[in-house]
């Protein structure tokens, strides 16, 4: 009798998804497969003897250098780095940052590299980030 296993579902961001993809494909995995098998390791690596979680988190709290670390605390020091920054891009609205600010005019790139110049009447300054603002776009020169 085989024994069977329970899933959860859990949401990844569609990057780590592709990822999981390219990477189990070339294993012969499914992309869940992939995804599973990199949370195994990960388990595994936080809880091998060499690995000094305390050391990570003095690094993470800038009381430690990063290059008195060995390769596999640096490696778990990097992937809390990378999230971090996740988290912060994808929390990030300087539309909302700038009118609180009382700018009037800001400027952003868009993906393709045009950039969009925002501008708000000086009654529009201060109001919330779902005011309209007229937008105009040039092309990158």
């Amino acid at each position: 009798m085989m024994a069977t296993t329970s899933t959860t579902p859990t949401r990844f961001d569609a990057a780590l998804f592709e990822s999981a993809q390219a990477a189990g494909a070339r294993s012969h995995r499914s992309a869940a497969q992939q995804l599973a098998h990199w949370a195994r390791l990960g388990r595994e690596l936080e809880a091998a003897s060499g690995l000094s979680p305390r050391d990570i988190d003095r690094v993470l709290a800038g009381q430690l250098s990063f290059d008195d670390l060995g390769d596999r605390e640096q490696a778990a020091v990097r992937t809390a780095w990378r999230e971090g920054i996740d988290a912060d891009f994808t929390s990030l609205d300087l539309r909302a940052r700038f009118e609180a600010q009382g700018r009037t005019r800001w400027s952003e790139a868009d993906e393709q590299g045009n950039v969009t110049v925002h501008e708000t009447s000086d009654s529009e300054a201060g109001a919330p980030a779902a005011s309209t603002a007229a937008a105009r776009k040039r092309r990158p020169r």
